[in-house]
């Protein structure tokens, strides 16, 4: 960095920003309004009203002073090699926005969140309870609305729970958070960061942002990766907490870290009142209570919001049950650690699985699941790391390919191929047989986004197997 506060007067400052997707076209937008030429470098974008669009290669990295870096852009991109080149200033969205915050609303407060796996799910939760207990607040980050947008809102909010990838936290320097959470840490982005390690050690770093941290005791590597970290840790579990720690007794999500006395237990709730009861959600919904403890909400609060809290579409999300089969979109589950929770939560699995695997190892997901499967049905471009896993763990479970038609294109309205993914998976599922929508990989090989890939099946589901039947 050339300045002490690279943030501190950006007026007249001639700033690249890469990337003009939403998070860069957010933070244009803030750093024009405090006087800044802002010039966008994006490989596919051609044009943003208002702003110049710059392709990589016509770049000149003098002509600037500062890169404002959007989250996904690698340390070796051309672009960045250049700014560093010459000696500009790399800034990020959420270092610009704690910069504002400090500025536009000095008391508001920041509760962050990462892992590879639950992190949307468990920062709307904390939102939900926060909101419970009268709180203004706003989930914000990498899911829904910018950081920079939600604190230069013209609605003022007292606490902002940030959701972070680890593309975000390999930038981050300046913010600090009240209390962060890490979910767990499993293969993902492997391609981006270059190693497991390399990925691990960015989702780690959130430490470095905060004094308390609450921790997912039965993840190894967040155990094993956080052991050096001097600050207040809270651990969770799926098992019998100890002292200073959250967990499950018998039917009962108990708190042994926010009562007066530790060798007490406090009920947070119910297990029968956390829908879907399944294990992973279980443990996202003791993260956020021990998240929403740290800014002292109290049981009875949380109890309440965790009952009427529901997840968002395509996680977990019951589609159908029609004749004892039950469909389940979990598109959302776009890495093994993800696919493999769900898969576990379930007995007898129509397992559909594939598409674009982010460096990602199957073997070990296969390891774990596979006599939950009762038959797999493989889609998308990586498909065949699956099925090699499978010949590996599972020969005698049946693999079945599903191809796109001739001429598919993922921009297509028609749903011909959901359509023969889910004809395919009707025919061998039976009574008492779940149908999983988990594909262990990203969807944009051959989806929109995960989310239309979700969309896509649970539209198949209404239209090849319930209306039809």
């Amino acid at each position: 960095m050339t300045t002490a506060n690279p943030y501190s007067s950006l007026s007249e400052k001639r700033i690249l920003v890469a990337g003009a997707g939403v998070t860069g076209i957010a933070t244009a937008k803030v750093l024009a309004d405090r006087g800044a030429a802002v010039t966008f470098v994006d490989e596919k974008i051609e044009s943003v009203e208002g702003f110049e669009v710059l392709t990589p290669d016509a770049v000149v990295a003098t002509n600037f002073d500062a890169l404002m870096i959007s989250p996904g852009w690698r340390e070796d991109h051309p672009v960045v090699v250049a700014a560093r080149d010459a000696s500009l200033d790399i800034l990020n969205e959420i270092d610009f926005a704690w910069s504002v915050k400090s500025e536009k609303v000095p008391g508001q407060k920041w509760l962050a969140l990462t892992g590879t796996n639950g992190k949307t799910t468990t920062v709307e939760m904390v939102a939900h309870i926060l909101n419970a207990a009268g709180m203004k607040v706003r989930a914000c980050g990498n899911v829904g609305t910018t950081v920079i947008e939600s604190v230069n809102s013209p609605e003022k909010f007292d606490y902002l729970i940030l959701e972070l990838s680890s593309f975000q936290l390999h930038w981050l320097q300046d913010a600090q958070f009240i209390s962060s959470a890490i979910l767990n840490i499993a293969d993902d982005h492997v391609d981006w960061h270059g190693s497991f390690d390399a990925y691990a050690h960015d989702k780690i770093s959130i430490l470095d942002k905060s004094t308390t941290a609450i921790l997912n005791g039965d993840d190894g590597e967040v155990v094993g990766r956080t052991s050096h970290w001097l600050g207040r840790k809270i651990f969770y579990s799926l098992d019998t907490p100890g002292p200073g720690e959250l967990g499950v007794v018998e039917e009962l999500l108990v708190d042994r870290a926010f009562v007066a006395d530790p060798n007490e237990a406090a009920l947070i709730a119910e297990l029968t009142e956390i829908i879907p009861t399944v294990p992973h959600h279980v443990s996202n919904s003791l993260a956020a209570a021990a998240l929403a403890s740290t800014v002292g909400v109290s049981r009875e609060v949380i109890r309440e919001a965790l009952k009427s809290f529901k997840p968002g579409k395509h996680r977990i999300e019951e589609v159908a049950s029609h004749h004892g089969i039950t469909w389940i979109d979990d598109s959302k589950a776009t890495n093994p650690h993800a696919a493999g929770a769900s898969i576990l939560s379930n007995f007898s699995v129509v397992w559909i699985a594939g598409g674009l695997a982010k460096g990602a190892q199957m073997q070990p997901l296969i390891d774990r699941t596979w006599s939950r499967l009762k038959a797999v049905i493989l889609i998308g471009q990586d498909r065949e790391l699956i099925a090699e896993a499978m010949r590996a763990s599972a020969p005698d479970v049946p693999l079945h390919y599903v191809d796109a038609p001739a001429g598919y294109s993922k921009f297509s309205e028609s749903n011909e191929f959901m359509e023969s993914v889910v004809r395919t998976a009707s025919e061998i599922a039976e009574e008492g047989d779940v149908v999983l929508l988990a594909p262990a990989c990203a969807s944009m090989d051959q989806f929109l986004s995960y989310g239309d890939r979700g969309d896509r099946f649970a539209r198949a589901v209404k239209d090849v197997v319930t209306d039809a039947n």
